[in-house]
């Protein structure tokens, strides 16, 4: 997940809405959202290769999800795969404050990440870049590749958009998927300096990342409303559709859990 955006405890209806974009190697092997056949109670993506994911939420509540912190002159290719720290709190029982304790204690065996997590009641941020781990207060929040609400074009321009939709009573989801596909590109003048080249700087700035070998896989969107409904949406691109819009295929889940955001 590069691109998150989220809504906490402030929206009537929704204690959680968060939308975001999974942006990775088109050749990376993935599977789609849905419950996990060898743990059934975990509703999510997979990626194939590391065996972890990037957003997933469980049918008890427990929720995370995770951005890469861009950083390309620290990447240690032996690393292990960071999706496993969304997976292991998907499918572990400890408090999201303590499960956090422990990846602390061994976050510099990781590249880069941010992590959020949750199990509808509270929800924590973490970053083994620099950050604390964090309790997140009510508020709207966006979240790419460097720190909490850092404020790059592509998570300036979102968050006002994204505060917008917050605003209404009910969720548009096709609007929420709108604002996930907008391309535009920020100037020059306003791109970070990650150590990637600004030829890969201006690439990685839209909202919706497009390019011959990398870009958007997928958009998303999690609901969960205060009296325990989940719905979560996921749309998928076929890389070999680029520049088609219409080329995508969408899942949505609900369910029930209990005590959510109450």
């Amino acid at each position: 997940m590069c691109l998150i955006f989220f809504s906490y405890d402030i929206h009537k209806k929704y204690g959680l809405v968060l939308a975001a974009n999974r942006d990775e190697f088109y050749g990376r092997p993935t599977k789609a959202l849905d419950f996990w056949d060898d743990m059934p109670h975990i509703l999510g993506g997979r990626d194939l290769k590391g065996n972890g994911t990037w957003m997933g939420i469980t049918r008890t509540g427990r929720f995370a999800a995770i951005t890469n912190y861009r950083d390309p002159a620290s990447l240690r290719a032996e690393a292990p795969s960071r999706g496993w720290l969304v997976r292991d709190f998907l499918m572990g029982k400890a408090s999201p404050e303590n499960y956090l304790d422990s990846v602390q204690a061994s976050g510099n065996k990781y590249n880069g990440f941010n992590l959020l997590v949750g199990d509808g009641g509270e929800l924590f941020y973490y970053s083994n870049r620099g950050r604390d781990i964090e309790k997140i207060k009510p508020g709207l929040h966006g979240l790419s590749n460097h720190l909490l609400d850092t404020p790059w074009p592509k998570v300036e321009n979102g968050k006002a958009e994204f505060e917008k939709l917050m605003s209404e009573d009910e969720i548009s989801t096709q609007a929420v998927f709108h604002l996930l596909s907008n391309r535009d590109y920020p100037p020059d003048d306003r791109l970070p300096d990650t150590g990637m080249g600004l030829e890969w700087e201006r690439i990685l700035s839209p909202l919706f990342v497009d390019s011959e070998i990398y870009g958007t896989r997928s958009s998303s969107l999690l609901l969960m409303e205060r009296n325990g409904k989940v719905s979560f949406l996921e749309r998928t691109f076929a890389p070999e559709s680029r520049g088609n819009a219409e080329a995508h295929e969408t899942r949505t889940f609900a369910f029930s859990i209990c005590g959510a955001y109450s």
